[in-house]
């Protein structure tokens, strides 16, 4: 593998406790991402939706009151864990976006939040290749990233040591991926970073597995 997944899980695990508690809330602000999110559960139809790359499980549990069933993947046993604590309203398992747990087929919708850089360049088509295979057919990802051309490596996260790299991303290039994967790309949106944010501008992209 190009990406040392190791690198990544550790820096989470690393900072679990702490992006719970500074992240946790962030969708109270966030009115773009919860109509969305709405979109997704809404065309799951009942079925079950995966949040990939979950981290410490908010967006899970918010589908989840919106009366969604939410299974959550994440690298970081420990985000797994707090996930778990704070949301028992969904499950959760730990697992690689380029291996997920689940079988072919068992999720009517997934979303990919911010997952997806830490991703090397190479690895995004086989990640959206795993996401289609996990899906049914008719089923919707959503996958949202910064946007950009630039890496950035982080030694040093809210006063921890970690080792993280985040690629921004441009969004034709994530579609063209998506594309390859198997997926029709139905809606690209781009938007300003809030004030309650990093100081990025954001890209998202809602495909359908034929």
């Amino acid at each position: 593998m190009v990406n040392d997944h190791g690198r990544v899980r550790a820096s989470y695990d690393t900072v679990a406790e702490e992006y719970l508690g500074r992240i946790g809330g962030e969708l109270a602000h966030k009115v773009v991402d919860r109509a969305l999110l709405g979109a997704v559960v809404e065309e799951a139809a009942g079925g079950v939706v995966a949040d990939l790359g979950c981290g410490p499980g908010h967006v899970a549990g918010w589908m989840a009151g919106l009366g969604a069933q939410v299974v959550g993947i994440d690298l970081s046993s420990r985000m797994v864990e707090l996930a778990a604590r704070e949301h028992p309203g969904a499950a959760f398992r730990t697992g690689d976006l380029l291996a997920l747990p689940a079988a072919d087929g068992e999720f009517a919708a997934a979303v990919a939040l911010y997952s997806v850089i830490h991703l090397a360049p190479d690895e995004l088509l086989p990640a959206f290749t795993e996401m289609r295979r996990v899906l049914r057919p008719g089923g919707v990802l959503l996958v949202s990233f910064h946007l950009g051309a630039e890496v950035r490596q982080l030694d040093e996260w809210w006063g921890h040591r970690v080792d993280v790299d985040f690629h921004f991303l441009e969004t034709g290039a994530v579609a063209a991926r998506l594309t390859e994967a198997g997926f029709a790309v139905e809606v690209r949106l781009e938007r300003e970073g809030l004030p309650e944010e990093a100081d990025t501008r954001r890209g998202y992209l809602l495909a359908r597995r034929p």
